[in-house]
């Protein structure tokens, strides 16, 4: 008998939990190894969609990012304070607020996209088109059942 250990076939959740919870260690750590301090995965989000060059308000950049506006607020105000984002007051509509990334912030999109072009080489190693294709879309499929049951 081998000494590997079964996984469960019911225990998917804890599994995704652990593998979220070890990249985004492997992000932080890539971050810092980069000499970037204080910016989390969380914030990625956010960035990723700012180095487009799009301006959001902070109503689309909550529905964008899957985050409430109170928890998308907390982690702008950390990002503004740091010089990575500016919020502005829109001039047609002072209820609005829009949100773009700052010089200082686009600079960090070479090493965002070395430190993602290395998750998914880690992620993807081993696995044929085939196979990477038919995980994405299981993935997909669970996302979509517990996206539609909250």
């Amino acid at each position: 008998m081998s000494n590997k250990k079964q996984i469960e076939p019911r225990n998917m959740i804890a599994l995704m939990s652990r593998i979220t919870e070890l990249t985004n260690r492997m992000i932080v750590d890539e971050l810092h190894a980069h000499g970037i301090e204080g910016i989390v995965p969380s914030h990625g989000g956010i960035l990723t969609r700012l180095f487009t060059g799009k301006q959001y308000t902070m109503q689309e950049m909550a529905a964008a990012i899957h985050r409430t506006r109170p928890t998308l607020t907390v982690l702008v105000r950390k990002l503004e304070a740091q010089g990575y984002v500016l919020r502005e007051k829109s001039k047609a509509d002072s209820r609005v607020t829009f949100l773009r990334i700052t010089e200082k912030g686009r600079a960090l999109e070479p090493v965002f996209r070395e430190i993602s072009d290395q998750m998914n080489a880690l992620v993807y190693q081993g696995l044929s088109d085939d196979e990477a294709q038919r995980m994405s879309g299981q993935l997909r499929q669970m996302l979509e059942r517990l996206a539609g049951a909250v």
